[in-house]
């Protein structure tokens, strides 16, 4: 069983955002016009052999980009196919705790996911903050990217030193998710996870050919086994364009398995 970590339905609100102009314009794509229904995300699973996704929500500044109803309606329609991450306004951040809780409690939503570089913030600003006590007390993971920023946005708030680093030591129960391996700053990301516990890394937005040789030598570690995520980025990178590769990482079969859908399963506390 393949899990994708990291994946999120193409709607035209999603990939028409300004931020995206530099994705379009390096895959080739143009964003639809009309809405894609959520049977081509189940079908393009299908093809790779992937058995579920980690669904995301998306707000940026503007307002939600994918919306969490929306979100929660796929999840609702493919249940043993997506788990929900849930997104708030970070603007708002006592509405915003109140959204995750109510996500989490009445949707079962798997965790939060927000992007510093949407808001032009780094994850320590103070709004974040009680976002994270709530992930802790609801037991779910705050998901996030590191690494430089492919939109068309700054990167420097992808740093996982100090940025990560920091949110870890302020808050060692929670479990932290960085995904995009961290490029150019992998070896940050690395020494990251080595340092605290509840720290992870996904393969999001990379293809198998395209991970740095520092990630796959931790992966191949008795600690790193346990801490990286397969991920793909749909629909910025299909699920089997992201897994063409996989057999030649020299991964055992455990370490393998732990990659493709154990850790997710743990960390995500989805069922078998």
């Amino acid at each position: 069983m393949t899990i994708d970590a990291w994946m999120q339905h193409p709607t035209p609100g999603f990939l028409s955002h300004r931020a995206f102009e530099s994705l379009m314009r390096w895959t080739g794509q143009e964003p639809p016009k009309d809405p894609i229904p959520i049977e081509a995300s189940v079908a393009a699973m299908d093809a790779a052999g992937v058995k579920a996704g980690i669904l995301s929500a998306w707000h940026a500044p503007s307002g939600p980009m994918i919306g969490n109803d929306e979100v929660a309606e796929w999840v609702s329609a493919h249940p043993d196919r997506f788990f929900g991450l849930a997104s708030v306004d970070l603007a708002r951040p006592m509405e915003a705790v109140r959204e995750l809780r109510r996500r989490v409690e009445e949707d079962g939503f798997k965790g939060l996911r927000l992007l510093p570089w949407l808001w032009e913030t780094p994850p320590t600003d103070r709004r974040f903050y009680p976002l994270y006590a709530a992930c802790v007390e609801l037991g779910v993971p705050f998901c996030t990217q590191v690494g430089h920023t492919g939109p068309l946005m700054p990167s420097d708030v992808g740093r996982p030193i100090p940025y990560i680093d920091q949110i870890a030591i302020d808050f060692p129960e929670l479990v932290i998710v960085g995904g995009h391996i961290g490029y150019p700053w992998t070896e940050e990301m690395v020494a990251v996870c080595r340092k605290h516990e509840n720290v992870y890394i996904d393969t999001s937005a990379y293809t198998p050919k395209r991970y740095p040789p520092e990630l796959v030598e931790y992966m191949k570690s008795r600690s790193g086994r346990r801490k990286v995520l397969w991920g793909s980025n749909y629909p910025m990178i299909g699920p089997s364009a992201a897994l063409e590769g996989v057999e030649q990482l020299g991964l055992d079969d455990e370490t393998r398995e732990l990659f493709l859908s154990g850790n997710s399963r743990r960390v995500f506390s989805l069922p078998d």
